[in-house]
C-alpha cells in the first residue's frame, strides 16, 4: 500500500488478489489479517482509496495496525542484525507476501523482497535510507529483512504492471500475470526476464542469491505454467543498467553531482503540493521550497534540491503523487560504465 491510489493506477497490488488469497486462507482453516505500512498517508486512507479495505470487508478480513512495532534481534542477518518491525507482522502465525511488479528507481524493480519493506513502520523507513544511501548496502538489509520475515508464499501482481517512472509515478503496462513462488529471489528474478531486466542489476536478487535466500539461476528453478519465451514483454521500459553507488571518497566523491542519476522536478507538472519535501529524510533537507522576500517558504515556486548533500534514496520521486519528479542521469555518469 505505497499511496493513496485508485487500483487502475497500479500503484498498490489489485484487491481482487487480496479478496482471492483471503477465501483460500479462510477454506484452509485459518484467519486473514492484512496490513501495510505506506509510505505516504495513513494506512485506512490508503486502503480506502486502492480497494483492499472494500475487499477485505467483502471477505471479513480485519486489516491490522502497522504502526506499533518492536526490536527484534536477527543474528543471521548478514548486514542487520536488528530491526524494528510492525508488531502486526511478528505476531501472525504466517505471513503472505503479496507485491506489485513495479519499476523502481534505486532497487531497479520492486517486487517480491522489496515490498516487505512494509513491514516497517512509517517514519523509521527513512532512518534506513539515511544509514544506507548505498544501493547495495539497502538492498543486503531488505534481504535481512526477508531472511528474519520468512513469509511462507510470495505472490506478485503482474497483471497490470507500472514501467517507466515507477513505483508511483509510471504507466500501468499489461502483463498479464500473476506469479508465485516459495522462493522471493526466484520470484523477483522470474519477473525481471520477464520484463527485459538482468536480474544482476537488482541489488535486491545479488543480495539475496548471495545471503542463500533462494536462488536467480535459471537452471535451479522450475517454471510452472507458460514458458517465460512466450509470456516475456519485449517493449517494457525501465533502466536496463545497475544502480549507481554514491561515491564517498577521493574526486568521485567532489563529481558525484555530474555523475550519479539525481532526481529533478518538472517545473510544468509541479502542483507545489510539498510532498516531496515532507518525506526527504536528510536534515537538514535536501529538497525545500525557496526562500521568499519575508524570510518564509514560497509555496508558489516548486521546490528545490540541494544535491551536495541529497542521498539519492529517490523518496521524493517515489511518492510525488504527479509524477513531477523524475530521475536523470548528468552527462558524466552517461560516460562511466557499470
Amino acid at each position: 500500500m505505497l499511496a493513496p491510489d485508485p487500483p487502475e493506477r497500479a500503484v498498490t497490488t489489485h484487491p481482487t488478489v487480496l479478496r482471492a488469497v483471503a477465501q483460500l486462507v479462510k477454506e484452509s482453516g485459518a484467519r486473514a489479517l492484512f496490513g501495510d505500512s505506506p509510505g505516504l498517508a495513513r494506512q485506512g486512507t490508503v486502503a480506502r482509496r486502492s480497494g483492499l479495505a472494500e475487499a477485505a470487508s467483502a471477505e471479513g478480513v480485519e486489516m491490522v495496525d502497522f504502526s506499533a512495532a518492536r526490536t527484534v534481534s536477527h543474528p543471521a542477518g548478514v548486514q542487520n542484525k536488528q530491526f524494528r518491525v510492525a508488531e502486526a507482522a511478528l505476531d501472525a502465525d504466517a505471513i503472505i507476501n503479496l507485491a506489485k511488479l513495479k519499476t523502481h528507481g534505486l532497487t531497479r524493480m520492486t517486487g517480491a523482497v522489496k515490498n516487505l519493506f512494509g513491514c516497517i513502520p512509517g517514519l523509521l523507513k527513512a532512518e534506513f535510507h539515511m544509514r544506507l544511501p548505498d544501493p547495495e548496502l539497502f538492498g543486503r538489509m531488505l534481504v535481512d529483512l526477508a531472511v528474519l520475515l520468512r513469509p511462507r508464499l510470495h505472490i506478485l501482481d503482474a497483471v497490470m504492471a507500472m514501467e517507466g517512472n515507477g513505483p508511483r509515478g509510471g504507466t500501468p503496462k499489461r502483463v498479464g500475470l500473476l506469479l508465485l513462488s516459495t522462493d522471493p529471489v526466484a520470484l523477483d528474478a522470474t519477473a525481471c526476464r520477464i520484463i527485459g531486466l538482468d536480474p544482476k542489476f537488482v541489488p535486491t536478487i545479488t543480495a539475496g542469491e548471495a545471503a542463500g535466500l533462494g536462488t536467480a539461476r535459471t537452471d535451479r528453478i522450475d517454471i510452472v505454467g507458460d514458458p517465460l519465451d512466450r509470456v516475456a514483454v519485449k517493449d517494457f521500459k525501465g533502466v536496463a543498467r545497475r544502480p549507481s553507488a554514491l561515491p564517498r571518497r577521493g574526486i568521485l566523491r567532489l563529481a558525484r553531482d555530474h555523475i550519479v542519476p539525481r532526481p529533478v522536478i518538472v517545473k510544468s507538472t509541479c502542483t507545489r503540493c510539498g510532498q516531496c519535501v515532507e518525506v526527504c529524510p536528510t536534515r537538514p533537507k535536501s529538497v525545500d521550497w525557496l526562500t521568499g522576500p519575508d524570510g518564509h517558504p514560497d509555496r508558489t515556486r516548486p521546490p528545490r534540491h540541494h544535491y551536495p548533500t541529497c542521498i539519492r534514496c529517490y523518496c521524493c520521486q517515489e511518492l510525488c503523487p504527479e509524477s513531477a519528479i523524475v530521475i536523470k542521469t548528468p552527462w558524466l555518469g552517461h560516460l562511466i560504465p557499470r
